[in-house]
């Protein structure tokens, strides 16, 4: 072989102390003797490795119409005014020292607005400084006859007449007004990054979120009720800090979590609209949320030694909650003035990967966790507001250990093949439950194919069965239960699933997708509750780019969710029978036409619409239906983007959105239960629609 060695690659060689026998380098001929006075450096000058310095990006401002009769809509449109704007960035500064800054916003200024902020030097140190906004809104038509909505205490007009029933309340319809159901949280942040030498790093991170709105509640007085506004204001703060260290094969962090949640009220006052019967007061109160902290402390740590790779956490918290009792109408001796709750936590995480050899691969984890309450348990002497009664009540102090272990093998049968197995465990060991301890065991196994051109396919079967100790009623949770009733989530299951998945791209153009699912539930020892439930969904999606400029996209998908039901009136055997059937369609297609006018002109429209659905049917002799419920929403977003001039763009999007939904929940009448003042109908029946404006600039 004949190479040619230059000045450069001789260097290389010499300092990388190679030998090269077959190079003979005489006396004052050495790489140590050249003469480099003549030689010009600056050529050598890599050029594509300069690094652009200055700011770099682009900002924006948008500017947008919203008309809508419903406030729902700002749920898809994050805007409740009429008028709103926003503002995006996407910006990065960086100088000739290092130093780096960037700034990303999206829809800032929008009611899912979002800004981060960094700042510093790469392995160094960085700044974070972050802002979300989000809101969820559910009606703007809530009809009540409260006065001080928004505040913690509620009271009817001066001329409200009372009643025993809602139809018998002569001043109910001429004292409604409407109010807004929504939630707003604002949430901000401040972060530190610091980077040690290369064994260690450190980190700060602080955030406070505030939420505030209404939401539903109710009051009561034995069998009466009465929907209210319950305020929110609460406010949770939030620290995370940690040390890591780090080696050549080995990782290890310590870490620390915890948080505060205040509630502004600490009760909700409402007077009472009905006749006060039963020896029921003209005025209730409720206890809010209560103030709380939780504190944790972990340990973890990564070790690879050849091809096996361990891993591991070690975590302990701790709950407390001390807030004083809300004893307004309560009119009995408490034993104390307040809960002292505190809940211990602590845990560990195992998890061990090995490489065998170039086709095996096995991998095994095992997970405890264990919730301990520490509550004192008081006697309380119970107030009836509904048909269950007893002398003294209890708090319960729940526990309850899990256990989770995992084994797993990768075997690759040849190329283009591959089989995995596996073999998953839980045990969960609750205290002053219907049922201590219950065991799960699932089996299940995966097959991969990919070996055959622009085809990717697996298919995943699983079989489970859980049972446990022997299923009995708990005295301290249960006074009225069936025998015979199995709560789903401690009952006997047998769980059989399978899933599928195939994508075939036939030219280079078009990608199909088809994805299948089915899972079946059967409750083989329950009489008395859930028996059976059925989940079956499928999905199909598929993209075409009909040339350089054009591209569709669209997709399908369903699931069904049947579930069926037994109970008994008499508290013995089941003498009535449900079936509930659930069904959701989502369908959606998009399509985009790029380099129009020039190159200058990008126009696209985005179209999903979804429909769900639910039916009851109960067969107590006859069969009846409970009423179906529906929803079903179209929305279109259609965008025009005009390159103005090289730096600036123009943006034009068009979005509406058709909704519908019919709850029987929702459409009742102030007056439609005799023993309950509602909200009144709130169902949605709307079209919105919204043009926003935005420009945005390159720098």
């Amino acid at each position: 072989m004949k190479f040619k060695l230059n000045l450069v690659t001789l260097a290389l060689i010499a300092n990388a102390g190679i030998a090269l026998p077959s190079i003979a380098v005489a006396e004052g001929y050495g790489l140590q003797n050249a003469n480099t006075a003549k030689v010009k450096y600056d050529k050598w000058t890599c050029k594509r490795c300069a690094i652009d310095t200055g700011v770099s990006g682009t900002v924006g401002v948008g500017v947008g119409y919203n008309d809508s009769s419903d406030i729902r809509s700002a749920n898809a449109f994050a805007a409740e005014d009429e008028f709103t704007g926003k503002v995006d960035a996407d910006l990065n500064y960086v100088s000739e020292s290092g130093y780096r800054a960037s700034i990303e916003a999206q829809n800032l200024g929008m009611e899912n607005g979002s800004l981060d902020i960094d700042a510093g030097k790469v392995g160094q140190y960085n700044l974070n400084v972050n802002y979300r906004q989000i809101a969820t809104y559910k009606t703007d038509s809530a009809m009540t006859p409260y006065q001080g909505v928004g505040s913690g205490d509620l009271t009817l007009p001066d001329n409200w007449q009372t009643a025993g029933s809602s139809q018998d309340m002569s001043q109910l319809y001429s004292s409604l007004n409407p109010m807004e159901l929504s939630l707003k949280r604002k949430r901000a942040g401040l972060g530190f990054e610091y980077q040690g030498e290369e064994l260690w790093s450190t980190y700060i991170t602080y955030q406070r979120e505030d939420k505030t709105g209404l939401k539903q509640a109710s009051g009561s007085f034995f069998n009466q009720s009465m929907m209210l506004a319950e305020p929110v204001d609460y406010t949770t703060d939030t620290v995370e800090a940690g040390v890591k260290l780090r080696g050549d094969n080995w990782f290890t962090a310590l870490s620390y979590s915890g948080s505060s949640f205040k509630n502004q009220y600490s009760q909700l006052t409402f007077d009472n609209a009905f006749n006060p019967t039963f020896g029921a007061q003209t005025q209730g109160t409720m206890a809010l949320d209560p103030d709380n902290e939780a504190h944790t402390v972990s340990l973890m740590g990564q070790y690879t030694a050849g091809r096996t790779i361990m891993s591991g956490r070690v975590h302990y918290g701790q709950m407390t909650q001390d807030q004083a009792f809300v004893t307004s109408g309560y009119g009995y001796q408490v034993p104390a003035e307040s809960l002292d709750g505190k809940v211990d936590m602590s845990g560990i995480n195992l998890k061990v990967v090995s490489r065998i050899n170039r086709t095996v691969r096995l991998n095994a984890s095992y997970d405890y966790s264990d919730r301990d309450n520490k509550t004192n348990v008081e006697e309380w002497t119970q107030i009836s507001i509904d048909a269950t009664t007893g002398k003294a009540a209890y708090n319960t102090p729940y526990d309850i250990t899990t256990q989770r272990a995992k084994l797993g093998a990768d075997f690759r049968l040849s190329r283009g093949m591959k089989l995995e197995a596996g073999y998953d465990f839980r045990r969960d060991e609750r205290s002053y439950q219907d049922r201590e301890t219950t065991d799960e065991n699932t089996l299940w196994t995966k097959f991969r194919l990919s070996a055959f051109e622009n085809w990717d396919m697996w298919i995943k079967g699983s079989y489970g069965e859980r049972d446990g100790s022997e299923y009995q009623a708990s005295e301290w949770t249960s006074s009225e239960s069936n025998d015979l009733l199995r709560k789903y989530n401690l009952a006997d299951r047998k769980r059989t699933m399978v899933e599928a998945r195939v994508s075939h791209s036939p030219i280079d153009a078009l990608t199909v997708d088809f994805g299948a699912r089915y899972a079946l539930d059967d409750y083989n020892d329950t009489q008395i509750g859930l028996t059976e439930s059925k989940d079956i969904s499928y999905d199909v999606s598929a993209s075409y780019l009909i040339n350089d400029d054009m591209m569709i996209n669209a997709f399908y998908n369903r699931q069904n969710i049947d579930s069926q039901q037994a109970g008994s009136t008499n508290f013995s055997a089941p003498n009535w029978y449900s079936v509930i059937e659930d069904q959701v369609d989502v369908i959606g297609a998009g399509f985009s036409y790029n380099n129009l006018l020039e190159k200058k002109l990008r126009l696209g429209v985005d179209y999903t619409y979804s429909d769900s659905s639910s039916n009851t049917q109960v067969t107590q002799g006859i069969t009846g239906d409970y009423g179906d419920y529906y929803s079903n929403v179209h929305n279109i977003n259609v965008y025009g983007q005009y390159q103005a001039t090289d730096k600036m763009a123009l943006r034009l999007d068009y979005k509406m959105e058709n909704y519908k939904d019919n709850d029987p929940g929702n459409q009742i009448a102030p007056d439609g239960i005799w023993n309950v003042v509602s909200f009144g109908s709130n169902s949605h029946d709307y079209t919105a629609h919204m043009v926003m404006l935005s420009m945005s600039y390159k720098l």
